[in-house]
This record gives C-alpha cells, structure tokens and sequence, in this order.
C-alpha cells in the first residue's frame, strides 16, 4: 500500500488538469453572450468539493441556480445546511434524485420565473420575449448528461459512471422557451486541500488512476469512522478504523466479505477496489462527506 505523501499528492493534482478543461473554459466564455441562466450541477455527498469555485470569474454575473445531484444518496441532514447556505449566498437551488421524474418541471419553472423580469423589461422596450438560453456547468460526473437527456426526454447525451464523457459544447433545443448548452465537465488547475481531491475522487469526478486507489480507500473510511459508524460496521465488518492498524482493517474487511487471499496474504488491492466501488455502485449511500 502506498504511502499518503504531500509531494505525490500534489504530482496527481497537476496531472488530473487535462487540456480540454483550458478549452472547455474558453469556450464557456465565448459562448456566454448567448447565455441567460447557469445552472450548475453538484454532489449532494460533496456539496462544497464539486462547487466550482472560480464559476464567477469564468461566467461572470449570469444568473444561476444550483442543482444539487444524488440527493437519494446523500446524508439528507448534513446537505440540507449546504442548501440553506447556498441559498444565504443569493443563489436558487435544486434538490434532484438520481432517478427524479420531477426535475424537469422544477427546473424549467425556475427558469422561466427567471426569465419573467427579463422579458417584462424587453415588453417595456416594445421586444417580443425572448427564448431562455442555458448553459450546465460543472465538474464531470455529477449527473450533468443524465439531467439533460431527462429534460429533452431522450438520450442526446452520453451517460456514464466516470468522468470526461462530455466533450464539447453543445446547443440543445428543450422547447419552445427554452435551450440547452451543454458543456464538458469543468475543474480548477490546483485543488485547495488533499481533501477535496479525496472527497472528488471518492465519488469518480477524478479518475481513479490519478489518485492512489488505497488512497481513496483510507480517506472513505476515515470519513465512516467519524460520521457513520454504523455504516462502517454493516458494509465493511469493522467497528471503527484506525489509520495506524489499516493493515488489521483490511483483513477484518477481507475475511467478512470472503475476499480471497493472493499467495496467502490479504489482497489489499482488491479491498480497496471493494471499497471503492461501494460508492460507485451505491451500497454504500445516505453519505455526506462535506461538513459545515
């Protein structure tokens, strides 16, 4: 198992700001003349991690609303205080299920309530009103494609559980009033805290070859070990880690999910690997790693 150091840490932040982020940038401020509304899509489990920081600087004062994604899958009291927060801030904001069928009524009427006083000052001027044009943002795997293709209730973009699967910008018609512009997802060139590129790569937003799997591992059950130790024991078998004993951790983990050994010794890769993918594959939920 690897060790968790700030100099190899920081060697996978610099690796995770691929090009097509620079792109994607540009592009969203040149598109942003066309633009009326943001609607940035984040993860109700990491409702401060997968903000977008710098979203002011790269779309300026463009009204925005906030759709907080996976809701079903979060720790509904921890992310509630991060809605009431963003909501403090000035901004609308969204609570959306995985599977929610209501989002796009929700979301459409926010939007056009938006649009009310802009087109009441165009009537004023004698213009007809105009057509909503809005552009989701926000870092990759959030559920940015899944809302897109609820609202246009067909698949037009591609879906999948990793991040990077949109890769340009797209203008998608929804209706009469509305358009959608589509972008690939974003993320800032250096993450603040190895905690929050933890807490990205704990929900696949960063690949996990950028990050050490055993990396994640540990960091997912540091986080069960002081919130959810309920969660802990159910899932993984133990009652409570320590960083210091991870090697005893693993192969309680091991022996209660009958996880076969390699060579006679625990396979920790696979644990890790187990670990992981109970995020993924959403065994593990009601989660929220974010704290105010």
């Amino acid at each position: 198992m690897s060790e968790n150091n700030d100099k190899g840490f920081n060697k996978s932040v610099i690796n995770w700001y691929p090009g097509h982020m620079v792109k994607t940038k540009r592009q969203i401020k040149e598109k942003l003349s066309l633009v009326d509304i943001i609607v940035h899509v984040i993860d109700s489990r990491i409702p401060k991690s997968s903000f977008v920081k710098d979203i002011d600087d790269f779309t300026g004062n463009k009204e925005k609303i906030i759709l907080m994604s996976k809701y079903d899958l979060c720790d509904t009291n921890e992310t509630n205080k991060w809605k009431e927060y963003y909501i403090s801030l000035g901004y609308k904001v969204i609570l959306s299920d995985i599977n929610d069928k209501n989002v796009t009524k929700v979301l459409i009427s926010e939007i056009e309530k938006s649009m009310d006083e802009v087109n009441s000052k165009r009537k004023e001027k004698g213009l007809l009103p105009k057509k909503a044009r809005v552009m989701i943002v926000g870092v990759s795997n959030v559920g940015k494609s899944t809302l897109i293709n609820k609202l246009v209730s067909k698949k037009v973009a591609e879906v999948g559980n990793k991040p990077g699967v949109t890769k340009n910008i797209s203008m998608i018609k929804i209706n009469d009033k509305v358009d959608l512009i589509d972008t690939p997802g974003v993320l800032w060139p250096k993450l603040e805290t190895e905690e929050q590129a933890l807490n990205l790569a704990s929900m696949t937003i960063i690949k996990e070859e950028v990050v050490p799997t055993d990396e994640i591992a540990v960091h997912i059950l540091n986080k069960l070990n002081s919130f959810y130790k309920d969660k802990l024991e159910n899932l993984f078998g133990i009652k409570e880690f320590d960083r210091d004993e991870i090697v005893d951790a693993y192969e309680n983990i091991a022996k209660f999910k009958n996880i076969p050994k390699v060579g006679g010794e625990t396979d920790y890769d696979r644990v890790s690997l187990f670990i992981l993918n109970s995020i993924k594959n959403e065994s593990l939920n009601g989660i929220t790693f974010d704290r105010m």
